[in-house]
């Protein structure tokens, strides 16, 4: 969810924040009271980190996001990205060093279909040995088919608002499918979907009559695939994960879009990140959007994005796709909050989710190593953090999230007395006006 999902749609928190003040339905009954221990996870939880093809890869073929990136004399050159085309054992030992089960990556549509009609077999020989390192670990994959990248010719052809778009992704999406559907991954068809249509007018030149036209193109490739899938792997589970935005903006920017599939999820992948105080509006300027290290960290909203998905979809599980802390280049945080203790909260407050009795099933960590953030390599989500612009060896440096992390996956979360090192803000805007007036708490 980075550069322009967090970019823009973090932009539309003061749309929704001033819908939410005006007053949506308050919350229908009293939060449980805070329990003096948590409950472990459990073996059955699924606990990964996340990653996707063009951000990490590196050696790109022609597609939309290159032509992008050279458009725009203000992005950082993507070079080869962190080298994940070359360094995938490593980067998978890694990942299963820290105990993690779920390796999620991007099966990039550009890499494995290079002209119209045409398969790259290079393209899969690679996918088919990063999924081989996987097995070997024992990690299982967690496969998205469109991470807002697709073919150079796509793109001279108009992406989205062309009418060829939804056949041609269909027929990529099959046939990645097809061969990897025994390897029982668990499936993201479309990447945050709301921030893919607003990238595209950013980048992509969709004009405003044809962003309703790549909804419903979306809608479609969708629930074509989800059948799909389900054909060649019964048993799937299929996602397309949403962007949690704070405020009552949520309902605005994901609804029609999750209304229109929801039939066709078999789980609720939520990506969160950022967490507002009303303290928190005057101090933040619109050129902070693009400062995603400046954006406020609100631990205990993830629990607060898990209710708003549980009470949608109450018979749907919930999996957390992406989470995680962007730093400045990787310089501390002014406020002293560290990876670890932010990974820890953020435990803290899915094991606290569970004994309320949302069934959430797994969390992905965003992101195994740093990447490119869709136009710039300084902010830094990396676990294991990598100078892209300054190290020409590409080093995988461990934060430390690192032995936090490893210390959840291994022990099922934290301690059942652990206390967060954040406090919950008495007022947060996550889901409004329920978070200012019947907040979380935790025992001291």
């Amino acid at each position: 969810m980075r550069t322009v999902n967090r970019r823009q749609v973090i932009g539309l928190l003061a749309a929704g924040t001033a819908a939410a003040l005006a007053g949506p339905a308050q919350y229908a009954q009293a939060r449980p009271a805070p329990p003096a221990t948590v409950p472990n996870l459990g073996p059955d939880f699924l606990w990964g980190v996340a990653s996707a093809g063009f951000q990490c890869e590196g050696h790109a073929p022609d597609s939309n996001w290159l032509r992008y990136v050279a458009n725009n004399p203000d992005y950082d050159r993507y070079g080869d990205a962190v080298d994940f085309f070359t360094r995938y054992r490593s980067d998978i030992a890694l990942a299963a060093g820290l105990g993690a089960g779920v390796y999620r990556i991007s099966i990039e549509w550009a890499r494995v279909q290079p002209r119209p009609g045409e398969w790259d077999s290079a393209g899969f020989a690679f996918y088919d040995s990063v999924l081989d390192a996987m097995a070997e670990h024992g990690l299982r994959p967690m496969l998205t088919l469109d991470h807002w990248v697709y073919p150079g010719w796509a793109a001279e052809r108009g992406g989205w608002a062309h009418p060829q778009m939804v056949e041609d992704w269909l027929a990529n999406a099959r046939t990645v499918v097809q061969r990897y559907a025994d390897r029982n991954p668990i499936w993201v068809t479309f990447n945050e979907p709301a921030a893919y249509i607003m990238n595209e007018t950013t980048n992509g030149g969709l004009s405003p009559t044809d962003i309703p036209v790549m909804q419903q193109r979306l809608i479609q490739a969708h629930h074509a695939i989800y059948d799909d899938i389900h054909r060649i792997q019964p048993g799937a589970l299929v996602t397309s994960n949403v962007p949690y935005i704070v405020g009552t903006a949520e309902p605005v920017v994901n609804g029609a879009m999750i209304d229109a599939i929801g039939t066709k999820l078999d789980f609720v992948g939520i990506d969160y990140y950022y967490g507002f105080t009303p303290a928190d509006l005057p101090r933040l300027s619109p050129a902070d959007i693009d400062r995603l290290w400046r954006m406020p960290l609100q631990p205990e909203g993830i629990y607060y994005a898990l209710h708003y998905y549980s009470q949608r979809f109450p018979d749907k599980p919930l999996y957390v796709v992406e989470n995680g802390m962007p730093t400045d280049n990787g310089a501390p945080r002014p406020d002293g909050y560290t990876r670890a203790q932010d990974l820890r909260d953020t435990a803290y407050w899915i094991q606290r989710a569970r004994a309320d009795g949302m069934n959430v099933m797994g969390y992905n960590y965003w992101s195994i190593t740093d990447n490119y953030e869709w136009g710039s390599y300084r902010p830094r989500f990396g676990m294991y953090t990598v100078d892209v612009l300054t190290d020409p060896a590409l080093t995988r440096r461990p934060t430390d999230a690192v032995d936090a992390y490893r210390e959840l996956a291994t022990g099922g979360g934290v301690p059942a007395d652990y206390r967060p090192v954040r406090d919950p803000a008495a007022c947060s805007l996550v889901d409004i006006p329920a978070t200012c007036t019947d907040p979380v708490t935790v025992p001291h």
